[in-house]
């Protein structure tokens, strides 16, 4: 199933309520919260206070990234504030099972990130412990970047991975997407779509997120 998660960092925060409302209106499945800790990755967002401010006002689910170093110390506080979704990244620890099964027993859903430079076999030990996988297609830490075409050989490996194994894992992209590599990608094979400047600085958001929808629908191979 094709899924959009439009990316807050590229909303006007000073109207965040109303931004959030906006992509929930036009057909947002998800919406995509970065946090950045200024050390994992070289920018700073906001924490677990803003989403929980937002919470209440959505009914979206809240796929919750974080770019954070040692990620175990922060999931109670994110489950508490409102995340159903939350992602850690393969590069910021070393105990990846132990943390996705601290998510998963908060029972929410449990996902992982990789880098555009680490290599997606390194993943196959932590299949049995993910729902979604995050392939970063810039380097993490700011928007509006362009889209790393190369990393798609890595969603393609994930997803011979997933179908070998049997498992039903979901395959998030993040990182200069638009319809036209939202296509790119669905091909490859990944199925939940991160966009930030192409929702939130659209004229037509509703038209933004039908138009990568309907792109990545059109393209996508399981």
């Amino acid at each position: 199933m094709i899924k959009i998660s439009p990316s807050v960092l590229a909303c006007d925060f000073s109207k965040l309520g109303e931004e959030v409302k906006k992509v929930e209106e036009a057909g947002a499945d998800m919406l995509h919260l970065d946090v950045m800790d200024g050390s994992f990755v070289p920018n700073i967002s906001f924490g677990p206070d803003v989403i929980k401010s937002i919470r209440e006002q959505s009914k979206l689910c809240f796929d919750v990234h974080l770019m954070i170093d040692n990620p175990d110390r922060y999931i109670d506080t994110f489950v508490k504030a409102g995340a159903d979704i939350i992602t850690i990244h393969y590069e910021s620890c070393e105990n990846q099972r132990e943390v996705l099964k601290m998510i998963r027993e908060a029972e929410k859903k449990a996902a992982i990130s990789i880098k555009p430079m680490t290599p997606a076999f390194v993943l196959d030990p932590l299949l049995p412990y993910l729902d979604m996988i995050l392939v970063m297609t810039v380097e993490p830490g700011f928007g509006g970047q362009k889209f790393m075409e190369d990393t798609m050989e890595d969603v393609r490996m994930l997803r011979a991975m997933i179908k070998e194994a049997g498992y039903h894992i979901d395959i998030q992209v993040d990182g200069g997407i638009n319809a036209e590599t939202a296509a790119i990608a669905a091909e490859a094979g990944a199925n939940v779509f991160v966009a930030g400047s192409a929702v939130f600085k659209a004229k037509d958001t509703k038209k933004a997120i039908a138009d990568i929808r309907a792109a990545a629908e059109a393209a996508f191979t399981e």
